[in-house]
C-alpha cells in the first residue's frame, strides 16, 4: 500500500485451526486495497467449497529412499530424492521441500547421506504449510524403509531404531552437531516398554478367536522436527510485562494464538517469575498497536521464542523491583525474597499493589519490554547449526485389519515426545492427542482428489475428517531433556506429535496382514484386493 508501518494496525482473534493454513496470503491484501478504494469496511469470506478449491494444501510428495546398512542393522548410508507438488504458485514450496529433505534421513546417526528435493509447479491448487511442514511426508517414507530393513537383516524393529538413533554428540544429515537435549532413545524405550505391557510380542499378527478375519498387530515409528525458523532466518519475539495498581500483571505480545496454547504458556511463565498465582496475570496477544512483534506462529516456535521473551521481560521487571526495594530498605538484593505474591524485605512484607505505589511515587514505571532473539542458525550448506533445537517423538499404534474388507481400525496409540520441559502438561496432552488424530486422518481417511487440475474433493462431505468414532485409546508420555536456551528448558511440540502417526499405523498394517503401504491415505480396498489375490494364488 506504500504506507508507513505505524498506519497499519492488525488485531487478531483467539481461534483454532491454524496448522499452517493461515500462513499464506489468501485475500488479505485484496481486502485492504478494496477497503482503501471504497473507504468502507470490507469482509472476505470463503465458503467451504471455495476454500477446498483455492486454499493451500499439504504437498503431495513422491519420495525415493535408498539405504545402505551392515548385517547387524547399523545404517552407514542413505540417499533420498523428493518431488513435491507445489501447485500453481511457489508459495512456501521451497521451504517445505527443504525441510522435508533435511529431515529425510530420519532421526538417525548416519555417516553418509545424500538428499535432493524438487518443488514442482503443476496445474493443481497451491501447496503450502501444513503441520509437519514436509517432515510428515518424509517420515512416512524413511520409517517404512526402517521396517523393511529390519525384516531384511533380521533385527527387531525397535532395536534397529535404538542402535541408529541420534544422541548427544551425533551429527545430523546437514552437519549439525547435537550438543544437548536429545531424548530420542528415552522416547523409544518408554514407548517400547508401554507397548509390551499390552502385548509381549507386539509385531506378530494376532487373530481374533471370535472372528478369524480380524487380525491385530502393532507398528512403531520415530521422528524428529526442528523448533524455530532456522536456516539463518532471524527468530525474534518481543513481550511487555507491566505491573498495575491493583497488584496484577499483564503480559503482551502480538504473537498469534491459533489454539496452540501460547496464552497459557505466557501466563504461567510470568506467574513463575513473579511468584504469583496465574490468576494474577492477564495476557494480551495479537494487537500490533498495543504489543511488540511476536513473529509468525509457525515452526513450533512460539513457546520457545515468545515464552523466552515473556520470561526475560518478567525477570527484568523483577530485577527492577528488587533494586528499588534494596535501595529503599538498604539491604542487599539477594536478601529479597518473592513468595506467593508477597515480596519479603528485611522483615517487611509488601504486596505488589504496595510496590506499585512505591515505584510510581519515585517516578519509576513498572513496565518492561524485552525483545528476545533465538540462538543464531546458519543457512543450509554453510555448515554450523541449521536449527537451534529439535524435538523428538516416537509412536506405537495397534491396528485391527479386516481381511475381508480391508478396513483398518486403530485401537491404541502410545506417544512419547521429548519436549525439553513441559510448561503446561495438560495443554501438552491436548496437543499430542490432537496431533495423533490429525496423523490418523492423514493416514487413513483424508484424501484430496485432483483430476487433471480439477478439484474433485470440492465439498467437505467428500473429505473424511476422522471424528470421535475413529478415536483410539491414546497414551501420552512426556519426556523431558531440557535445552539450555529454552524457557525452563522447553522446546516445541506443535508438529512432532503428528509426524510419526502415519508410519506407525502403516507399519502395523504390514505386521498384521503383510501388505506394505506405499501411498497415503491408505486405500483399504487395495488391502482387501491384495489379500484376495494372495488367497487365489495359493
Amino acid at each position: 500500500m506504500g504506507w508507513p508501518e505505524e498506519r497499519v494496525r492488525v488485531g487478531g482473534q483467539l481461534m483454532g485451526g491454524g496448522f499452517g493454513g493461515k500462513e499464506d496470503i489468501m485475500g488479505q491484501i485484496h481486502v485492504a486495497m478494496l477497503a482503501n478504494v471504497t473507504q468502507r469496511p470490507v469482509k472476505l469470506l470463503f465458503d467451504r467449497h471455495e476454500s477446498l478449491l483455492v486454499h493451500p494444501k499439504r504437498h503431495a510428495t513422491q519420495i525415493r529412499v535408498k539405504l545402505g546398512a551392515k548385517k547387524d542393522g547399523r545404517i552407514v548410508a542413505m540417499e533420498t530424492e523428493l518431488y513435491g507438488d507445489t501447485g500453481a504458485y511457489a508459495s512456501l514450496g521451497e521451504k517445505v521441500m527443504t525441510r522435508a529433505t533435511t529431515h529425510s534421513a530420519g532421526p538417525y546417526d548416519i555417516e553418509h547421506v545424500r538428499a535432493d528435493c524438487y518443488a514442482m509447479y503443476t496445474n493443481n491448487p497451491p501447496a503450502g504449510a501444513f503441520r509437519g511442514f514436509g517432515v510428515t511426508q518424509s517420515a512416512f517414507a524413511v520409517e517404512s524403509m526402517m521396517d523393511m530393513l529390519a525384516d531384511t537383516v533380521g533385527v527387531d524393529r525397535v532395536e534397529l531404531r535404538r542402535m541408529n538413533a541420534l544422541h548427544v554428540g551425533s551429527v545430523t544429515n546437514t552437519g549439525q552437531v547435537l550438543n544437548e537435549s536429545v531424548g530420542l532413545t528415552e522416547c523409544i524405550d518408554r514407548v517400547d516398554a508401554e507397548m509390551r505391557k499390552h502385548t509381549p510380542r507386539p509385531f506378530a499378527p494376532r487373530v481374533d478367536s471370535a472372528n478369524p478375519n480380524l487380525v491385530r498387530a502393532w507398528g512403531f515409528a520415530s521422528a524428529y522436527k526442528n523448533t524455530g525458523l532456522g536456516g539463518g532466518a532471524p527468530d525474534i519475539s518481543g513481550a511487555d510485562v507491566e505491573l498495575y495498581e491493583d497488584g496484577t500483571f499483564q503480559v503482551r505480545s502480538s504473537a498469534a494464538e491459533l489454539g496452540q496454547g501460547l496464552v497459557t504458556v505466557m501466563r504461567l511463565t510470568v506467574a513463575e517469575e513473579m511468584a504469583v498465582a496465574p490468576e494474577q496475570v492477564r495476557v494480551l496477544v495479537m494487537d500490533t498497536d498495543l504489543a511488540p512483534n511476536g513473529g509468525p506462529t509457525t515452526a513450533s516456535r512460539q513457546t520457545f521464542v515468545t515464552g523466552n521473551a515473556s520470561r526475560y521481560a518478567a525477570k527484568t521487571l523483577r530485577d527492577q523491583i528488587t533494586a528499588t526495594m534494596a535501595e529503599k530498605f538498604d539491604v542487599r538484593p539477594e536478601q529479597i525474597r518473592y513468595e506467593d505474591g508477597i515480596v519479603h524485605v528485611n522483615g517487611h512484607s509488601m504486596t505488589y499493589a504496595e510496590i506499585y505505589k512505591e515505584m510510581t511515587a519515585i517516578g519509576q514505571q513498572p513496565k518492561v519490554r524485552y525483545e528476545y532473539e533465538a540462538p543464531k542458525t546458519m543457512p543450509l550448506g554453510e555448515g554450523g547449526d541449521m536449527h537451534f533445537a529439535f524435538s523428538f517423538g516416537v509412536q506405537a499404534a495397534e491396528v485391527e485389519v479386516n481381511k475381508l474388507t480391508g478396513e483398518v481400525r486403530v485401537l491404541k496409540v502410545i506417544s512419547a515426545n521429548d519436549v525439553g520441559m513441559a510448561v503446561n502438561p495438560l495443554g501438552l496432552q491436548g496437543q499430542i492427542e490432537g496431533g495423533v488424530m490429525m496423523g490418523l486422518g492423514n493416514c487413513l481417511t483424508e484424501e484430496f482428489i485432483v483430476d487433471n487440475g480439477n478439484v474433485v474433493t470440492d465439498h467437505l462431505a467428500r473429505y473424511r475428517v476422522p471424528g470421535i468414532m475413529l478415536t483410539p485409546e491414546i497414551t501420552s508420555i512426556i519426556v523431558e531433556h531440557p535445552i539450555s536456551s529454552g524457557p525452563y528448558g522447553a522446546k516445541g511440540v506443535g508438529e512432532i506429535c503428528s509426524i510419526p502417526t502415519t508410519p506407525a499405523i502403516t507399519n502395523a498394517i504390514y505386521n498384521a496382514v503383510g501388505v506394505r503401504i506405499f501411498k497415503t491415505p491408505v486405500d483399504q480396498e487395495m488391502i482387501a484386493r491384495e489379500l484376495w489375490e494372495r488367497e487365489e494364488t495359493k
